[in-house]
Parts: structure tokens; C-alpha cells; sequence
């Protein structure tokens, strides 16, 4: 049991880390790759015209995967960061940064689609909507994020002060998921449900489910590719970095 126990605890050390993200990033893209293919052609392609909303809907393939995944994301990077606050790991800080620009770029992506969506169906780019405004300001915590973290020379104290950043924002989250039912706003609720069945037709909800999935294999390649990188940053003075360099 023991012996158990050291075997996954040793991935905790940046060293072996690298080694095992090496490792598991060309799988984690190779699939990305194909599930967005295969998404993004159900969703331009097989999906049928929506009777209301015409094809102007099918932004929202790209729209609710980048929502949900600048949502969860943040989750995750608020996880590492505070465990890395707690036990004081140096992998955690490392992955939370790994994971913000990410997040970032998920959060942004979510905004811009919505404008997209929103102008033919709402007649303007942006209205302060308690979803859209949550949404922004999410994107504000993770620029944040990325600004402290770059502002503070010293790596552990920049992951000890963004942690405490990524904790506090971390109720901004379920603001921007029960933004629908907690206030009257014009954006529309979740057309998928665990507890209620799909409003949208198979196909449509098939090439959206693939899209999701997608968007996180992708965000774990990203994350993984990242994290290798930050690694090498941070430990470049160690005997191990050198000889890997080399």
C-alpha cells in the first residue's frame, strides 16, 4: 500500500512531472485535433437550421464549449493554487499558471461568440446582462491573474499571492451559472440539463457534446505544454534542466 502511495505521490515533483506531461500531451492532441473536426462538421454541416434562430445559431457550438470551459478552468487553477497555498508545492503553483492564459483565451472567446450571437438576435454587440457582465469580469480575474503573477519577481511569492486572487474570485463562478435564475436577463438558459431532458435536436446536441469534449482536450494539451515550459523556467538552474537541455 505504501509503495502505492509513493507511486502517485511522486508526480507531485516537477521533475517527473515533466517527464509524465511529455508523455501525455501528444495523446491529448491527437484527440483534440480529431473531436473538433468531427465537431465542427456536425455542427456547420449535419446540424439542422434552427426554426427561431436560423443558422445564425450555430455560433453557439463554439460558444457554450468556451462558457463552460472558462468556467471550470478557472475552477481547476483556483484548486492548484490553493492546495499550493496550503501544502506549500511547487507543482501547484506552476499549474495553476499554466492554466490561466487558457482560461483566459476561453473566457474571451465566450464574450466574442456571445456578441456574435447576440447582435442579430438582440440587436446590439453587448448589453450589462448579468451572464455577460459575470463573464467579463471573470475575464478580469484571470488578467489579473496573469498581470500578478508577472509583476512579482520572485515565483513562490507570486503563487502565494495568486492564489489568494484565484480563492477570492472563485465566487464569481457560480454568479455566472446561476445568473439565469437568479435575475431576469435576457440571456437564454442552459438548453442541457442533468436533471432535465435536451430542448435541442440529437444532432445538434451530439455535435455540441463533441465540441466540449474537444475544448478540453485541448485545454489539457495547452495546460501540459505550458507547464513544461514553466518547469524548465523555474528549475533551470537544477542539474536535472541542464542535463534535459543538453
Amino acid at each position: 500500500m505504501n509503495d502505492r502511495v509513493i507511486h502517485w505521490f511522486k508526480f507531485a515533483s516537477p521533475q517527473n512531472f515533466y517527464v509524465l506531461a511529455g508523455r501525455m500531451w501528444p495523446w491529448f492532441a491527437t484527440l483534440a485535433g480529431v473531436l473538433a473536426a468531427i465537431g465542427l462538421w456536425i455542427s456547420f454541416f449535419v446540424a439542422p437550421t434552427d426554426a427561431q434562430q436560423g443558422e445564425g445559431y450555430r455560433i453557439i457550438f463554439v460558444h457554450v464549449p468556451a462558457s463552460q470551459m472558462s468556467m471550470f478552468i478557472y475552477l481547476v487553477m483556483a484548486a492548484w493554487a490553493g492546495f499550493g497555498l496550503a501544502f506549500n508545492t511547487r507543482l501547484s503553483g506552476m499549474m495553476a499558471s499554466a492554466l490561466a492564459p487558457t482560461g483566459a483565451l476561453f473566457a474571451f472567446l465566450s464574450l466574442a461568440t456571445g456578441a456574435l450571437w447576440g447582435k442579430p438576435m438582440w440587436g446590439a454587440w453587448w448589453v450589462w446582462d448579468a451572464r455577460l457582465t459575470s463573464e467579463l469580469i471573470l475575464l478580469f480575474l484571470y488578467l489579473g491573474f496573469l498581470a500578478l503573477q508577472s509583476s512579482i519577481d520572485d515565483p513562490r511569492r507570486a503563487d502565494k499571492a495568486c492564489a489568494v486572487l484565484a480563492l477570492v474570485g472563485v465566487v464569481n463562478v457560480p454568479i455566472i451559472y446561476f445568473s439565469v435564475k437568479w435575475w431576469n436577463t435576457l440571456h437564454q438558459g442552459a438548453s442541457v440539463s442533468l436533471t432535465k431532458s435536451p430542448t435541442m435536436a440529437s444532432t445538434m446536441l451530439w455535435g455540441m457534446l463533441i465540441m466540449v469534449v474537444a475544448c478540453w482536450m485541448y485545454a489539457i494539451t495547452i495546460a501540459l505544454l505550458r507547464v513544461r515550459n514553466i518547469i524548465l523556467e523555474r528549475e533551470r538552474h537544477t542539474e536535472w534542466v541542464k542535463h534535459a537541455l543538453e
